[in-house]
């Protein structure tokens, strides 16, 4: 199957290779590509697509041969009240004979060859030619477009597993904070209403914890689906350390981005080769204005029952060949040919603007990739500050609860900001991250 490799090997970079554990085969960001591309029903379907073109462009091709055929027949009468027969000559005296039945048969080979029809045949294999590229372009366009999903999921799961970490520190920060609660009514500095509030605070962390993993599940088996794996075993994926320099990296320019991406994506080719495949369906139309010119020859024999003669001999003196050219000149064939030609031109201008309409969704699915980017990369310099501002406040806020120069709605209020800004700052990463490989996706 046809695969971006650059891609997948720069995507390589940031999701290593798979890992054997214990529980259930780790996944490779690589190798769920390569699998998809073997296992993937619609890319299999795609495949087939592409067998059935190719078997119709060879057949356009062995159009421009003679055709030879053999033709025999054998046909047997039955006539109960014939009125005459056959006559032998024995010596002096004739002998007839009445044959009810009678058997006759034939046998000839013929050959055809259509050697000019308005230049049809040959744009006919050209358009054939074509349409399977065409096809080539469509199995691409659609691995590409699942490529896209695997690699969305695939970062999706590994954010998702970063927010299961970030609710568990939170869960156990609230666990310490439910503790020390207890302590403080023991000694009488807390009410045991202060301290059921710290308690329901860990038992919402423990639901957010619970709600974070159920995502992972449901990001997990969307993956499985997509990878068509219908198995019970454990599946995971290669936890890898995205860094500060892949969210941070340098985004490409938009107008750099889409003139790659014009040239090389597989929905503009496909686009351009219908454009062309109409224009040959033009030539096609027009053809059929002019004549057609075939060559014919056969060769054939016969025998009879009726015939007294051997069946070599009748085989020998029935034995005939004939050869001839056929003119077909087109007069008046009911508006056909016009009306081919006039669809032939609809259709051309149809293709015209499906290669605009390609050229204005590719700009507008870039251009949201490129604004995203810009904007997460943003949001994700500005939130890796408030979570450092945001882990100093509530570090602080801790040790004055502890010692009692703060109450539990400050120290919550804490908790939160900190919380909040922490998923902003993964979210805001790894969204990054995949807009800017999205980019370079679209350019190679």
């Amino acid at each position: 199957m046809i695969m971006n490799r650059k891609f997948l090997l720069t995507l390589a970079l940031i999701m290593l290779s798979c890992i054997m554990t214990v529980q259930g085969r780790t996944w490779s960001l690589e190798e769920c590509l390569q699998h998809a591309m073997t296992s993937n029903i619609s890319l299999q379907k795609a495949g087939l697509t592409r067998q059935t073109n190719e078997e119709t462009l060879q057949a356009s091709k062995a159009v421009l041969f003679p055709s030879l055929s053999f033709t025999t027949s054998h046909n047997v009468a039955y006539n109960p009240w014939r009125a005459y027969g056959t006559s032998t000559v024995t010596g002096s005296q004739v002998e007839s004979s009445t044959s009810k039945t009678s058997y006759n048969g034939t046998y000839s080979v013929g050959a055809n060859w259509t050697v000019w029809n308005g230049n049809r045949n040959h744009n006919t294999i050209k358009q054939n030619d074509l349409l399977t590229q065409k096809a080539e372009q469509d199995s691409v366009a659609q691995a590409r477009a699942i490529e896209e999903q695997i690699a969305t999921l695939y970062i999706q799961i590994l954010y998702s597993k970063e927010a299961v970490k970030v609710n568990k520190e939170s869960l156990e920060a609230a666990k310490v904070n439910e503790q020390r609660g207890l302590q403080m009514v023991q000694v009488g500095s807390m009410s045991k209403a202060e301290c059921s509030q710290l308690s329901a605070t860990r038992a919402q962390d423990e639901y957010k914890v619970v709600q974070a993993e159920s995502a992972v599940q449901g990001y997990k088996r969307q993956l499985k689906a997509l990878l068509e794996i219908i198995d019970d075993d454990d599946f995971d994926v290669a936890d890898t350390e995205s860094t500060d320099a892949m969210a941070l990296q340098p985004i490409p320019s938009l107008q750099s981005v889409y003139d790659a991406a014009k040239a090389n994506r597989p929905e503009i080719k496909r686009a351009q080769l219908a454009v062309q495949s109409a224009e040959l369906q033009q030539k096609i139309a027009r053809g059929q204005y002019y004549p057609t010119i075939s060559l014919n020859a056969s060769a054939g024999t016969s025998s009879a029952s009726l015939n007294k003669n051997k069946w070599g001999e009748q085989m020998k003196s029935n034995f005939s060949v004939g050869a001839g050219v056929t003119v077909s000149v087109p007069i008046f064939d009911q508006r056909s040919s016009r009306t081919a030609v006039n669809k032939a031109n609809i259709q051309r201008q149809s293709a015209l603007l499906d290669v605009q309409n390609e050229e204005v969704t590719l700009h507008s699915t870039i251009e949201k990739y490129w604004i995203d980017a810009n904007s997460n990369q943003n949001q994700y310099k500005a939130a890796k500050v408030s979570t450092t501002a945001a882990q100093d406040s509530y570090d602080l806020l801790s040790e004055q609860f502890a010692v009692g120069l703060k109450n539990i709605v400050e120290l919550q209020e804490g908790k939160t900001r900190l919380l909040s800004a922490k998923q902003s700052e993964l979210q805001s990463k790894y969204m990054t991250i995949l807009d800017i490989k999205m980019l370079d996706f679209y350019q190679k």
